[in-house]
């Protein structure tokens, strides 16, 4: 893919939730919502601080990641749907 976020923006991948509840109930397509895990595909080089230095993100390619339900601007490369996204809208690293 030909694309490099800018800054401290991140390009993300949503992850399909699952199916089917604990209990085992099948979930059908249209009472599913967006999912709010994502794996990231690309990062920025980071934000400058005060100085003109780097800030380093915390983010790495292959991170799984929670994010806000309303986060990020959805964009379509390549043929797939993914989020360009700010590193602040990331509540957290899954596994990490």
């Amino acid at each position: 893919m030909a694309f490099t976020p800018l800054h401290d923006r991140v390009l993300v991948k949503r992850v399909e939730s699952e199916e089917k509840t604990s209990g085992g109930l099948i979930i059908p397509d249209s009472a599913k919502e967006k999912p709010a895990e994502g794996e990231i595909v690309a990062v920025g080089a980071g934000a400058r601080d005060e100085d003109g230095d780097r800030i380093a993100l915390d983010v790495k390619v292959g991170d799984r990641i929670l994010f806000g339900k309303w986060s990020g601007t959805e964009v379509t490369l390549d043929g797939q749907e993914l989020l360009i996204m700010k590193e602040s809208d990331i509540m957290g690293i899954i596994g990490a």
